[in-house]
């Protein structure tokens, strides 16, 4: 088994660990179609207004379980990929979006991302977050699917110093850690997932 192959298997069975869904995908273009096929499986983001709690007529009481319609966002992609995955999007009737995340703060479906580094002995992935669309992306969505390319992935956070080192030469940085879906127990001590981030973490191992 070569080196790639061993780290890739030890990134997925670490990340699956901690509740990530661990694929392999050989192109972008796959990796695209399973994102698009994830967000047609799942019931659209919907933001409860304020006073669907009371006694309503039956026209805002159907405004209220009106379902917004699905959202993938992915600033950080190049123009080129966006593209792409902005034309699937509208092919499926999917609203696509590179930018103004905080006008949707309400939710978005899909956040997709490309990571710039993974460390596979925790199955976590590095994104390079100094945009604050990135940071929103990631942040908003309920599933985030993230391409995880086979050649940046590392066995141990020492061995991705350098990565990590260059991005603090540009300050300011910001490099996220990510390693599952979101969770806390801080409430009671009740496990609770999805409260500071996404429900669902999608991992795509990319053959590059």
């Amino acid at each position: 088994m070569s080196e790639k192959a061993r780290l890739a298997d030890m990134m997925a069975e670490k990340a699956g660990l901690v509740s990530a869904i661990v694929s392999r995908v050989k192109t972008l273009d796959e990796a695209f179609a399973y994102t698009l096929d994830v967000c047609d499986a799942k019931e659209a983001c919907q933001l409860l207004p304020s006073g669907c709690e009371a006694e309503l007529s039956a026209g805002a009481g159907a405004l209220c379980d009106a379902k917004l319609g699905k959202i993938i966002a992915a600033p950080g992609l190049p123009a080129e990929a966006a593209k792409a995955l902005g034309e699937l999007c509208a092919a499926r009737g999917i609203m696509f979006i590179t930018k103004d995340m905080r006008r949707h703060l309400s939710g978005i479906d899909i956040g997709f991302t490309v990571a710039d580094a993974a460390i596979a002995e925790t199955g976590t992935f590095v994104l390079d977050s100094k945009s604050e669309e990135l940071r929103l992306a990631t942040m908003i969505c309920e599933v985030h699917v993230c391409v995880v390319p086979v050649s940046s992935i590392r066995e141990t956070s020492f061995e991705a110093e350098g990565f990590l080192r260059a991005l603090c030469k540009n300050a300011p940085g910001y490099a996220a850690f990510i390693t599952g879906a979101s969770r806390t127990a801080d409430i009671e001590r009740v496990l609770a997932i999805g409260v500071h981030g996404p429900l669902e973490l999608h991992i795509l191992l990319l053959e590059d």
